[in-house]
């Protein structure tokens, strides 16, 4: 404090006058070193001195806040331990955040141990109904070491709902650093969420279609899945914790557009994983409640990098040609089509010999077509983004997983369907893309295709609890809301009375 009143006094001396005497007395003074740092603002306010009286007062403010900062910095050094802290802090949070490394902030998923009959009696029977002995067992429950070690689920498109389970059934050190935004809790009453491992598409195929004649559709089907969407619905309803939100807060797999038919309407409360809307009424699917998952891809994955000297083929489809309602319009492009140079389409049903074949199709062509199926979605175009084969969609209301994520129009080429159906005008656009705009969308490809490896340890799993994640707060308004109007029954919130979440009025 001493130096700075020693600064404050030199800064507050009027500027002395240069009489002659003083000037003698200069001459025989020895020369002085440069002025200081404190004499040169002595100096400088001096000089303000002339100015009109407000300048002056600013100047000396000024000239005050400078001197105390000086002052402060050399004799007063901050303390940095609180700084550090905080910068600390600040850097352990953006971590955080990114890569959710804290319980705290995962969302806690409590896993049903369902009846045996909905897991692991599904796989067996599937078993049965092709042909093999299977693994049978008397226990009544089963376990996810039941479901793990003793069968084996099948392959096929719709494998989200077994990816999920096993993933939710390995041991919490086994997920650790798995990058996953949920956590299983063994006490319902920390769960955010509850996980219902019902496998709806597998259970929708068990029983193998009966030739025509056979006198066989007279008997009861050993295994009837409608009876077994109806019997989890009624386990479900005696649960305590379905009944505490009436399911909101609970999570089902239906991503076969036909899966849980029977009984959406009880469960359309829940969060469903879909593959699109095509089957689901407004008041039963929404963007804003569901979470549209890839189907599982079914051809390999292209090992190779990006490239067009070895993508010989245009366009490329292999697919049913013939479905029902909006995938009418596959006959109409395999007529506009089939007989193009540069093109492949060909009719080919799920088999393995198939699915080598399009293997090779999408490695070798530089586009691969995906035009609506029975519903606007199909596995075809999941297969195409794995094989770095640009997909083709020709599907006006199709919905797409993970939007708010992947910017598709970067890695797909979108044509409507009423101008794809016009004679030469879906080859005439596909050929006027360059080669370096061909490398581009292979390059995003590229870049996103892990969004659609099931199997991949940061993949398609993660990105669907990162999904179901962000319904959370949703859901916690609607069980809230659903409270506080003295018990009157709601069907469904306004944000669900169509698929965008707009609401219209006539």
């Amino acid at each position: 404090m001493r130096t700075f009143n020693k600064l404050k006094k030199v800064a507050m001396m009027p500027y002395p006058k240069n009489t002659n005497e003083e000037a003698k007395a200069n001459k025989a003074r020895k020369p002085k070193p440069p002025p200081s740092f404190v004499s040169r603002f002595t100096t400088t306010f001096s000089s303000m001195a002339r100015k009109p009286l407000l300048k002056q007062t600013l100047a000396t403010l000024f000239l005050f806040f400078v001197l105390y900062a000086i002052f402060n910095a050399f004799f007063h050094p901050t303390d940095s331990s609180a700084f550090d802290a905080a910068a600390t802090f600040s850097s352990a949070s953006s971590v955080l955040l990114s890569a959710g490394t804290t319980k705290s902030l995962y969302v806690k998923v409590f896993l049903y141990d369902l009846p045996r009959r909905f897991t692991s009696g599904v796989i067996h029977h599937h078993t049965l109904a092709r042909g093999s002995g299977g693994v049978g067992g008397s226990a009544s429950r089963a376990t996810p070491d039941d479901v793990a070690d003793a069968l084996k689920y099948p392959g096929h498109q719709h494998m989200a709902e077994w990816y999920l389970f096993a993933d939710l059934s390995r041991a919490e050190s086994e997920r650790a650093g798995s990058g996953s935004p949920v956590v299983r809790v063994a006490d319902p009453e920390e769960a955010d969420l509850f996980f219902v491992p019902f496998f709806s598409s597998l259970s929708l195929i068990v029983n193998p279609v009966r030739p025509p004649g056979s006198n066989s559709g007279l008997e009861k089907p050993v295994y009837s899945d409608e009876e077994n969407q109806e019997a989890l619905v009624e386990w479900l309803e005696k649960q305590e914790y379905w009944k505490r939100n009436n399911g909101r807060d609970h999570v089902i797999v239906a991503s076969d557009p036909n899966a849980m038919y029977r009984v959406i309407d009880r469960v359309r409360n829940a969060v469903l994983l879909v593959s699109d809307f095509g089957r689901l009424r407004p008041d039963q699917g929404s963007l804003v409640k569901d979470v549209v998952v890839p189907y599982s891809h079914r051809i390999r994955t292209y090992p190779g990098d990006v490239g067009v000297e070895d993508r010989k083929t245009l366009l490329f489809f292999m697919g049913n040609r013939y479905r029902k309602e909006g995938g009418k319009i596959r006959d109409l492009l395999f007529q506009i089509l089939e007989n193009e140079k540069d093109v492949i389409i060909k009719h080919g049903a799920q088999s393995r010999e198939s699915r080598r074949a399009a293997s090779h199709g999408m490695h070798t062509s530089k586009f691969c077509l995906h035009p609506a199926g029975d519903t606007p979605s199909a596995c075809r175009l999941f297969d195409a983004i794995v094989s770095l084969c640009i997909p083709v969609i020709v599907s006006d209301n199709i919905e797409l997983p993970f939007e708010d994520t992947i910017d598709y129009r970067k890695i797909a080429v979108f044509v409507e369907t009423s101008s794809a159906i016009k004679p030469g005008h879906l080859l005439s656009k596909l050929r006027a893309v360059t080669p370096d705009r061909v490398l581009e969308y292979q390059k995003k490809l590229k870049e996103v295709k892990r969004y659609f490896e099931y199997e991949e340890p940061d993949g398609t799993i993660n990105e669907i609890w990162r999904q179901v994640s962000k319904k959370l707060p949703l859901i916690k308004l609607m069980i809230n809301r659903e409270k506080r109007l003295f018990g009157k029954e709601v069907e469904c919130s306004c944000v669900c009375t169509n698929q965008t979440a707009v609401i219209r009025t006539l």
